[in-house]
């Protein structure tokens, strides 16, 4: 599975890469840490799946995701956030799944793995 990692922080790009890449078979292509590299990039890339901080766009997020699945129609977006709260509004603006960043790695390797089940 091809994944790209967005998120503004550097050291949580850092982490995710590192949790990811412990599976052979996915493969990290691609980290922004903003929303205009993110549109820019995506085309390029054509990732299977986008780790997406929930709150990377500068505006509406559910309107920044359908700006992505125009490019990407396949692409299935993981919302991340530091805000558990934001679990609603992530999965009724179109993400596919939500995983808080306080959550332990298991919780998003298990998510992830769901995902490529369902794919």
């Amino acid at each position: 599975m091809r994944i790209m990692i967005a998120d503004d922080q550097a050291k949580v790009r850092f982490a995710l890469r590192i949790l990811l890449e412990q599976r052979p078979s996915w493969h990290v292509v691609g980290e922004v840490g903003d929303a205009d590299t993110l549109l820019q990039q995506i085309d390029d890339v054509h990732p299977d799946l986008l780790l997406l901080d929930w709150k990377l766009p500068a505006h509406s997020p559910a309107l920044f995701l359908q700006q992505l699945r125009a490019i990407c129609p396949q692409l299935m977006v993981v919302a991340i956030s530091g805000r558990p709260e934001c679990y609603q509004e992530a999965m009724r603006g179109g993400a596919d799944a939500f995983v808080s960043k306080i959550d332990p790695p298991e919780r998003l390797l298990a998510v992830l793995d769901d995902c490529v089940q369902h794919k």
